[in-house]
């Protein structure tokens, strides 16, 4: 059985990012998601692929795209969601790292169990969103909150969501 789950970093206003790129950098948001999805498979739209540039080391990079000429060394190119868990089903925690349009999509579905979020306590202009967490829906299962500091010019909370049953 799979652990389907979001990953993301959003903003106070649910801000994802501008002009196809992140809007602040938090090392330690970094570190994390290193740490929880190396050895598994990330999941992303082609545009958040091209913003990465590159596979990511030391995991399975499964891209989404309606584009069926689009092909990248070293990954795997699929045309929904659906495709892309399906290549990825050996793997036991599957992670989806966006973009908005793919957590969208993805949190429409009933395909996801759980989302990771990095919350950074400040309010950012954006032009892609993550979409609102429904609480009746989504339950807080664990939160670590961490405040501004020389490397991390934000505050921030790592929190996690599991779906109601």
């Amino acid at each position: 059985m799979n652990t389907i789950t979001i990953i993301a970093a959003i903003a106070n206003n649910n801000a994802l990012g501008k002009n196809n790129d992140l809007i602040w950098h938090l090392p330690a948001d970094l570190k994390r998601f290193k740490k929880v999805t190396s050895e598994h498979h990330i999941l992303m739209g082609r545009n958040t692929f091209e913003s990465i540039g590159k596979p990511l080391p030391n995991r399975t990079t499964v891209i989404i795209t309606r584009n069926k000429n689009y092909k990248v060394e070293g990954c795997i190119v699929v045309d929904s969601i659906e495709k892309a868990i399906e290549v990825a089903k050996e793997d036991k925690h599957i992670f989806i790292i966006g973009g908005a349009q793919i957590y969208k999509q993805a949190m429409a579905s009933d395909l996801v169990d759980r989302l990771d979020i990095t919350k950074v306590h400040h309010a950012f202009e954006a032009d892609v969103f993550f979409p609102e967490i429904d609480t009746e829906i989504w339950q807080e299962i664990s939160r670590e909150d961490f405040s501004a500091d020389e490397k991390n010019k934000y505050n921030y909370s790592f929190i996690c969501y599991k779906k109601r049953n």
